[in-house]
């Protein structure tokens, strides 16, 4: 069994857990998600906890016992704080601009970059060149920053392109004249 799919989930105030069969839905402040559950996974409501556990003991099941748990765990943290995640812009002349529901960004191309934002997230752009995504779904708050950072990915050479706030890059050296 794994260890992680032992832990129990603790479900804070304000916070409903509806299990059926296949699916756990968490509605909390900040909204709701419905998260699909693998078969073979059931989740029990104790009190203020949820317990996931196994219809039987399977070494192949216990892949999706963790899964499982982690899943709804995130759903549970998304609903009650939400995630976050933030980007910086790097380079002359690079910026990001909010307009409606899409960002517009000037990346070092001949043309301008929109991205579409998803239904579900907030983007909010500060002094041009920071960017912080926020949403209730931890995966798809993971895949517009993602998305965005791969609009420019940082050059190892002169660090410009777009980078998660607080990553370290290994700087090339580049060739010598001489």
């Amino acid at each position: 069994m794994s260890r992680i799919g032992k832990k129990p989930i603790t479900v804070p105030k304000g916070v409903t857990v509806n299990v059926s069969a296949g699916t756990v839905e968490v509605k909390g402040p900040k909204g709701s998600l419905k998260q699909p559950v693998p078969p073979g996974i059931q989740f029990e409501l104790k009190g203020a906890e949820l317990v996931a556990t196994m219809e039987r003991e399977d070494k192949a099941l216990g892949k999706f016992h963790g899964l499982a748990r982690s899943l709804v765990a995130n759903a549970v943290t998304g609903v009650t704080e939400g995630f976050k995640k933030e980007l910086d812009i790097v380079g002359v002349g690079y910026r990001a601009e909010l307009k409606g529901s899409q960002v517009v960004f000037a990346l070092g191309y001949s043309h301008p970059v929109v991205f579409d934002v998803p239904k579900g997230i907030d983007l909010v752009v500060d002094k041009q060149t920071h960017i912080t995504v926020t949403g209730v779904d931890c995966q798809l708050v993971g895949q517009v920053a993602a998305n965005i950072r791969r609009l420019r990915k940082p050059d190892p050479y002169k660090q410009k392109g777009v980078r998660y706030t607080g990553e370290v890059l290994k700087k090339k050296v580049g060739k010598t004249g001489a």
